[in-house]
């Protein structure tokens, strides 16, 4: 079993410098992946309301703990709460319910998902609840709504208060973003998630979090593969098919897909790499026993085209009918 080192954060929790994304990942298949995961050393699980599997993940952490796998304390667990849910009423009910869903009694991180407030959803109605304001209506698009960002934050501190969750953090925040929080926050951020991978360093953005103390966890670190399907990306736009990159994998030996995620991790950032292959699990694992040279990681830095694969202010309008960017 791989043994994967962490990141220490400024409150004294190790973040695992490399989890599971369970995005996109089946909900038939994710109960057993989560626990061949936990068998392979994975202590990093990579959640989300919205990925609608919570529940089978839960079912795998329950599995894998009941078998002698990992004791609850040795996993970090991370979920995220949606769009539908920023108004400081739902907060709680929003996090309690990835409890319930994960058999958990706290989170070691809750992040907010999008910095995009949308109009609430019974959970009754509909869950998860998604992008579309009706589905059965999707020309009607999203219904945006209007909650300050800080006071949903000031909803997610009341979480750490009330024990239910350990850390907490954001996603998809750019650097202004991130300097607005900062300005409020009686709990600061302890992680950022962002799309990370070398055609999209986000340099300025990492080096603003080194400084000011927040782990960075890159989400899609091996950027196209995951956007292909859904017709955001196209097969020639794989950084594992660039010729530094395969390059590189010869001299040390590896696949191109370690060589990208261990720049991810060399950088000092997390990464989230998501597979439903049990033999890819132990290859992104692998990644601690070789390291690049200085030269290798200012060749990658070189490859960033600043693409980005996850931008709502694309396929929010080409998905949801609604033109409703974060980005410039």
């Amino acid at each position: 079993m791989m043994s994967v080192p962490s990141i220490q954060l400024t409150n004294g929790n190790a973040l695992p410098a490399v989890g599971l994304g369970l995005w996109k990942v089946d909900r038939p298949e994710a109960a057993s992946l989560v626990v061949e995961a936990i068998r392979q050393g994975y202590r990093h699980l990579d959640c989300a309301a919205d990925y609608g599997n919570e529940a089978e993940v839960g079912q795998g952490i329950e599995q894998a703990i009941k078998a002698g796998a990992c004791r609850r304390e040795d996993l970090w667990v991370t979920s995220k709460l949606w769009n539908t849910y920023h108004d400081p009423r739902h907060v709680r009910l929003a996090a309690e319910r990835s409890l319930r869903d994960l058999r958990l009694s706290e989170l070691d991180l809750y992040l907010v998902h999008f910095p995009i407030p949308l109009e609430f959803v019974p959970f009754e109605e509909r869950y998860p609840p998604g992008w579309l304001a009706d589905p059965s209506q999707p020309e009607r698009g999203m219904a945006l709504a209007k909650v300050p960002a800080h006071e949903v934050w000031g909803a997610m501190e009341e979480l750490v208060h009330a024990g239910l969750v350990r850390n907490i953090g954001v996603c998809n925040y750019n650097t202004a973003m991130v300097r607005d929080l900062l300005a409020y926050a009686k709990v600061r951020p302890s992680v950022l998630q962002v799309e990370l991978h070398p055609f999209l360093t986000q340099e300025k953005l990492v080096r603003l979090c080194e400084l000011e103390g927040i782990a960075v966890t890159g989400f899609s670190p091996l950027g196209a593969p995951s956007y292909v399907p859904l017709g955001s990306a196209t097969l020639d736009e794989s950084v594992m098919g660039h010729d530094l990159i395969r390059s590189l994998a010869a001299k040390h030996e590896r696949t191109p897909a370690q060589v990208v995620l261990r720049w991810g991790v060399q950088r000092g950032t997390a990464i989230v790499p998501k597979t439903s292959s049990h033999a890819r699990l132990a290859e992104n694992l692998a990644l601690f026993d070789f390291e690049l040279e200085e030269e290798d990681m200012d060749a990658i830095n070189q490859l960033n085209r600043n693409r980005r694969f996850n931008d709502p202010g694309v396929f929010c309008e080409g998905a949801f009918h609604t033109f409703c960017p974060i980005y410039e």
